[in-house]
């Protein structure tokens, strides 16, 4: 019978997604924001509007389709997609925001 090898140790290594910076320092994005009447997307992209970070819609968070362009489903969608940018290092957001208007405001 051949001998048992023992459990090879392997080294685990750290992946970090995000961007390297030193600490103290600000790492921004763009939080593009588009409120309609039937929904509110949230979309996270770097600086130059590229590369798309993180992208939620209210429609994505909840189930009825009726509560697609609520305040609770913007809310929802916006804490996900909070969460997703800290745990990539974005500490600052630059807000775009880009909404339906009328002519009697």
């Amino acid at each position: 019978m051949a001998p048992r090898k023992g459990k090879e140790k392997k080294e685990e290594q750290v992946i970090s997604l995000g961007p390297q910076v030193a600490e103290g320092e600000n790492v921004f994005g763009v939080a593009h924001i588009f409120a309609s009447f039937n929904d509110t997307f949230v979309h996270v992209t770097d600086l130059s509007g590229k590369e798309t970070i993180c992208r939620v819609t209210g429609g994505m968070k909840v189930k009825a389709d009726r509560d697609e362009s609520s305040p609770y489903a913007a809310m929802l969608a916006a804490q996900d997609v909070a969460s997703r940018c800290k745990e990539l290092g974005i500490t600052a957001l630059h807000i775009k925001l880009r909404a339906t208007g009328g002519n009697r405001t």
